[in-house]
């Protein structure tokens, strides 16, 4: 597998958690995030991407792999240019919005400041 994405999570919002225990996603923005929106970000370091996001590739925070199983039509430009991404658990096979990443896991992630989050690539 080869590394296409790092960041560290540097700031989290006030309701980011909640999202991910009750909605089941992980939000992800960069650090120029909407003043209305940074209350449900993780917002993260860097959003350099050097590769395509493909089905059956990883995403993996840290050391945890989650595999992908649907890619919104738009998650790879809003990664490169906001550091945006929706991350749904939900194992979908189907992108249900442009900017959503969907993949499979049967727990829920434990994200905190300074975890580390990749996606990884065949």
């Amino acid at each position: 597998m080869a590394k296409i994405f790092e960041a560290t999570i540097v700031s989290i919002g006030a309701q980011a958690p909640e999202m991910i225990t009750e909605a089941n996603m992980l939000i992800l923005f960069g650090m120029e995030a909407p003043v209305d929106l940074a209350d449900y970000c993780y917002k993260i370091s860097n959003k350099d991407l050097f590769g395509s996001i493909q089905v059956g590739g990883r995403l993996v925070i840290d050391g945890v792999e989650y595999p992908i199983t649907a890619v919104g039509s738009v998650v790879e430009q809003n990664l490169s240019a906001l550091g945006h991404i929706t991350i749904a658990f939900d194992g979908s096979t189907e992108g249900t919005l442009p900017g959503t990443l969907h993949v499979s896991t049967a727990i829920s992630p434990v994200v905190q400041l300074n975890s580390l989050v990749q996606l990884f690539t065949y």
